[in-house]
């Protein structure tokens, strides 16, 4: 943490810095808040992303940071790179006439690989949905990536539409709930493409918050890719979810390059995009975690999800912790209940993923 500290007082930055209360940006953090110095930084300048200050594109700056801190926290233990693949065009093209208009949308994604994994025989694979909306993969999860890794998982971990870092252009590519999704699975199936030694009928999928969305809305429109999934503190129904949140987020939704309309001008929309509307779909075994005092993800939008789930008869496993330490973070901690949750999620995982055999 000091070596990111030192970087960012060497370009003259604030590690302190925040983004404006109410704005919507701030707002963005809603759906999985993002930590670490550079985290922070990427997400409260993102609307700045074309261009900071001296004509410095902060946003890019800030990622490249967390880039390279990668390789200092994993590097001992994996193989860490970082690489580019294609997905669906733009959800929205404002000329289609423009030359490239309609070109496939170029996605950048980290892969780790563990250093001592026998190559020579199939292995599993983890794809892990970074939280947020409008934020990225970054290195405050590194833990977690570690305690996957020394497991024998290999680890895919892609910076879908939207995600910070990678200026302006790219943020305003949001498609919530769409083709978000689609990046995740085609850099999934681009994954099993490139490195042959890994499993196909051995993949994995998590993620935490709007990570855990998207973890949801995979599994449920491809389920013969995953076999096993874990959704943490999963944003699940954005009706309910426009309901309790504050204007600043709501108004991040109705913008014009993101959905576009408020959900009262097309409640539709957001429940084709909400994970509790295909219940139904559910194939992949799966685990929930929730917790009573989650200040980001409401208890009860988790609820209606599992619910929901069980209401269409489906088998899945689910914990509703009370009153967690950590609220929304909670099992993402370096606490002994984070520990033991963590703990919880890979014997979960293992089950169907067999790590190291």
């Amino acid at each position: 943490m000091m070596l990111r500290f030192g970087f960012l007082s060497l370009l003259g930055l604030s590690v302190f810095a925040q983004a404006p209360a109410g704005n919507g940006q701030a707002a963005a953090q809603g759906g999985g808040g993002r930590g670490g110095a550079a985290a922070t930084l990427s997400q409260s300048l993102a609307p700045a992303a074309g261009g900071g200050a001296g004509g410095i594109d902060l946003d890019r700056v800030l990622k490249a940071v967390d880039d390279l801190m990668w390789h200092v926290d994993l590097g001992d233990i994996a193989d860490v790179d970082k690489v580019e693949y294609t997905s669906l065009p733009p959800a929205h093209i404002g000329n289609p006439h423009a030359p490239g208009a309609g070109n496939p949308l170029i996605i950048r994604a980290y892969t780790f690989i563990p250093k001592k994994l026998d190559r020579s025989k199939p292995q599993p694979l983890i794809v892990f949905a970074h939280q947020g909306i409008h934020a990225n993969e970054d290195t405050r999860d590194a833990h977690v990536f570690r305690e996957l890794l020394e497991q024998g998982y290999t680890i895919f971990a892609p910076d879908y539409r939207g995600s910070t870092g990678y200026g302006r252009g790219f943020y305003e590519q949001i498609d919530y709930g769409g083709r978000e999704v689609d990046d995740v699975y085609l850099g999934t199936q681009w994954m099993l493409e490139t490195y042959p030694f890994l499993d196909r009928k051995r993949v994995g999928m998590i993620g935490w918050s709007h990570g855990g969305g998207i973890t949801l809305m995979n599994i449920f429109e491809h389920p013969q890719t995953y076999a096993v999934a874990y959704a943490g503190v999963p944003v699940s129904d954005l009706v309910m979810r426009m309901g309790y949140e504050n204007e600043g987020y709501r108004q991040l939704y109705s913008a014009p390059y993101h959905i576009g309309r408020t959900v009262r001008e097309d409640m539709a929309e957001y429940r084709k995009r909400s994970p509790v509307s295909h219940a139904s779909e559910l194939q992949t075994p799966l685990l929930i975690h929730t917790n009573t005092n989650d200040e980001d993800v409401n208890v009860a939008e988790v609820e209606h999800l599992i619910e929901a789930l069980k209401a269409a008869g489906k088998k899945f496993e689910y914990k509703i912790y009370q009153d967690a330490p950590g609220g929304h973070y909670f099992n993402r901690l370096d606490t002994k209940l984070a520990r033991e949750s963590r703990q919880e999620i890979y014997k979960f995982l293992a089950a169907y993923l067999h790590p190291g055999s």
